[in-house]
């Protein structure tokens, strides 16, 4: 039986409109696009992952997370150069949780939130 933890995966977003998630992905945040084709599909590669960009009716109906990185030392910097692209942050309230210029700081452990175009919650953290 072949067991799926030595199997790589891939991060998925649904969107409704390819040509601006090409626009937010590579643009915005920067994203060098890998391949392109499987009907409209985008492939970004995004250090030992992939995140699959692909049209559909569904884009934007998910409520949680849909991509996470791993951002480390180099967390606030991202964010400053997002915030000056003109990206928005999301703030929530958390017990024993601080905001500032986009960033939730947990004792260190920084947390940043952020939509697509068509709603999907990015994140990044700094772990």
């Amino acid at each position: 039986m072949n067991a799926l933890n030595d199997k790589s995966s891939s991060a998925i977003v649904a969107v409704s409109d390819i040509d601006r998630a090409r626009r937010f992905y590579s643009d915005i945040l920067g994203l060098e696009l890998n391949d392109e084709g499987m009907e409209g599909a985008l492939v970004y590669k995004t250090g030992a992952t992939y995140l699959v960009v692909y049209p559909s009716e569904f884009a934007g109906t998910n409520e949680a997370n849909a991509v996470v990185w791993d951002c480390g030392p180099d967390i606030d910097a991202i964010v400053a150069d997002l915030g000056a692209k003109g990206v928005t942050f999301e703030r929530y309230e958390m017990e024993g949780v601080s905001y500032k210029d986009g960033v939730h700081d947990a004792n260190g452990f920084k947390m940043v939130w952020f939509k697509d175009p068509d709603g999907n919650i990015l994140h990044l953290n700094s772990a």
